[in-house]
């Protein structure tokens, strides 16, 4: 099924059980736009055309015995194989894969795109991951019911970094990550919120005390809430 005819530089395929799940949220919004201007595309195979029998089947047990279904390594190579890669990584979304960051999304938007094949069960077998040379990334130390709303996310953090997609490219200049720091916080009207007003220096129009002010804050939130990114972003100045 494709959402959208290709046009454009920068394109994603989803292998999924649940093409009926996209375009979803990116079909709306900013992303939505430029997805009708052909500033990315999308294209979504539905991997259950690949499946076996009468029934399409696309599972087996696990070999050793254990809980739940494994999707069947002939079916998702079959399903790779039918899409025309175009020089695009074949990533798995899966929750033992490498944490996907804000580097690895710009190198993937600075990119041809992506092919993502989206997992449900307990995952897919092993020997085709091997086979194909996917690479596994994952949003976070948590479990999802499958790869989809993790695809969308991927594809969602990657177009917005597309030239064209936001309208002003200075706006993902100083947000979460692109500086080695946490976003620092903001304000708009009112002036006065349940007695809580905006900080005297962000409407004292002096520019060089208010960039310094949001680097402090970016600094602190960092330190506080990630010290992981503390510690990487410390090291690098030096």
């Amino acid at each position: 099924m494709t959402a959208q005819t290709m046009s454009s530089n920068w394109s994603a395929t989803v292998l999924t059980l649940f093409p009926e799940m996209f375009p979803g949220p990116l079909g709306i919004s900013l992303l939505g736009k430029a997805l009708e201007k052909n500033l990315w595309s999308l294209d979504v195979h539905d991997v259950r055309d690949h499946g076996l029998g009468k029934h399409r089947t696309v599972d087996d047990t696990p070999a050793g015995g254990g809980p739940g279904m494994v999707m069947r390594a002939d079916v998702a190579a079959a399903a790779i194989d039918a899409v025309d890669r175009k020089n695009r990584p074949l990533i798995y979304l899966s929750p033992r894969g490498v944490p996907l960051t804000q580097s690895r999304v710009r190198a993937l938007a600075a990119g041809p795109g992506a092919v993502l094949l989206c997992g449900r069960f307990e995952g897919i077998d092993q020997r085709v991951i091997e086979a194909r040379q996917i690479e596994e990334v994952s949003l976070g130390d948590f479990v999802l019911a499958g790869g989809e709303i993790a695809a969308m996310a991927l594809i969602e953090a990657s177009v917005r970094l597309i030239p064209g997609v936001l309208g002003d490219h200075a706006s993902t200049a100083e947000e979460s990550f692109a500086t080695g720091l946490l976003e620092y916080p903001h304000y708009t009207r009112p002036q006065m919120f349940e007695d809580r007003p905006i900080p005297d220096v962000l409407t004292g129009g002096n520019h060089s005390e208010i960039s310094r002010f949001r680097q402090q804050q970016a600094q602190a939130l960092t330190k506080e809430r990630r010290p992981d990114l503390w510690t990487l972003y410390e090291k690098n100045k030096r």
